[in-house]
């Protein structure tokens, strides 16, 4: 049997009329940059996403870029972020001339911890992502405090994880600014790259507003130095499609979640992370109480890690690492001297995380193969 680990393809087969429509729209129009699609595409994600303002971009790595150069972060100052993630998250800050500072992760959530944050904050923090890892949200209430008083942003990375929730509240939502992707393979992707920054502090969306497009206000005169960071009105077109399904999507990548914890609980092979070792067996990822988990990757983690990669893609399975190499790992930020020994929770993720199919169009036969090739790779 194949199951890939995305079947970009099954999606497209439920909304292809509307997806096409939605193209066909657009090329009679002739309006292929920005224009109403985007602006309407722009409403529809703010009030998803619990907010006042959506600006569309041309990734989610230009999302960060843009929050950045909104607070004009650059030579001199320091951004905290998790060492764990997709380069995007620290290498923005840098781009900018920026210090990355790195802390650990929770080996439960897989996200930035706030007691670490607190023990880097300097007088040159002047911001801090929250990466909202594999479509669970990290702990937002104590990094909100650590903030109170000072003069330092809350920028939430949240590329895998919009519709995400924690104690009822969207993600992006939680300070001044949230950051989505629509690459492809996201939760909604687009038909290319495309992103979006949502905040509810309308001075800040109006800098952004001037940067996306090279800083011009009005057009030909510039006060600031911006980027060409506008989203097509295709990837909007496509997107707005996509938005309406999104709540479904979720709902089915929940419940194939729970599927395969049923499962690998049946057969035996499921243990906790802490009890791991060297032992046979998949640790399972946790859905924190207080939180709206979106799968954006279901992860797992095995002592036989690249072992047990190998055992399924043989066997007709798609998998994936996320993250192999932290950053204090990177040769790029080698210049800042971290100790590898510092962040103990990052490096296990490195070496022990594997992503299994967890999209919406999975059967349950799909799954259930997944599982058992599984324990077999553990009782051959």
């Amino acid at each position: 049997m194949n199951v890939p680990l995305l079947d970009l393809k099954a999606q497209y087969a439920t909304i292809k009329d509307e997806a096409m429509a939605a193209i066909e729209k657009v090329m009679d129009s002739q309006y292929f940059i920005l224009g109403p699609e985007v602006a309407e595409l722009e409403k529809e994600v703010a009030d998803y996403s619990h907010c006042e303002f959506a600006l569309g971009v041309s990734s989610g790595t230009d999302a960060l870029l843009i929050s950045l150069m909104a607070e004009k972060i650059g030579v001199g100052d320091e951004v905290i972020v998790p060492v764990y993630s997709f380069f995007a998250t620290a290498g923005c800050v840098s781009r900018l001339g920026a210090k990355p500072v790195f802390v650990d992760i929770d080996p439960i959530s897989y996200n930035i911890i706030p007691k670490a944050i607190e023990r880097a904050i300097t007088s040159r923090t002047k911001a801090i992502i929250p990466v909202h890892l594999y479509g669970q949200m990290a702990d937002m209430k104590p990094i909100q405090e650590l903030v109170e008083g000072r003069n330092i942003v809350i920028i939430e990375d949240a590329a895998q994880a919009i519709g995400s929730e924690y104690h009822g509240k969207r993600a992006g939502s939680m300070r001044d600014y949230g950051c989505f992707s629509f690459f492809p393979s996201k939760n909604m992707g687009g038909i290319g790259d495309g992103g979006m920054v949502v905040t509810n502090d309308a001075d800040k969306f109006e800098r952004m507003r001037v940067l996306r497009v090279h800083g011009g206000k009005p057009k030909y005169y510039h006060r600031v130095i911006g980027g060409n960071f506008r989203l097509d009105a295709i990837q909007a077109a496509v997107l707005r499609v996509k938005l309406r399904y999104l709540d479904q999507w979720t709902g089915a990548r929940q419940r194939n979640a729970e599927f395969y914890r049923n499962e690998f609980k049946k057969v035996g092979i499921a243990i906790d992370y802490k009890e791991l070792g060297d032992k046979p067996g998949v640790s399972l990822p946790t859905e924190l109480s207080d939180r709206r988990h979106i799968y954006n990757q279901f992860i797992i983690r095995s002592a036989q890690r690249d072992e047990l990669r190998e055992f399924l893609q043989s066997n007709g399975i798609g998998c994936e690492i996320y993250y192999p190499v932290p950053f204090q790992r990177q040769d790029c930020f080698s210049y800042l001297g971290y100790v590898d020994g510092d962040f103990p929770a990052s490096n296990a993720a490195a070496e022990q995380s594997l992503a299994l199919p967890i999209y919406p169009e999975l059967t349950a036969e799909q799954m259930k193969y997944v599982v058992d090739t599984v324990k077999l790779f553990y009782n051959k």
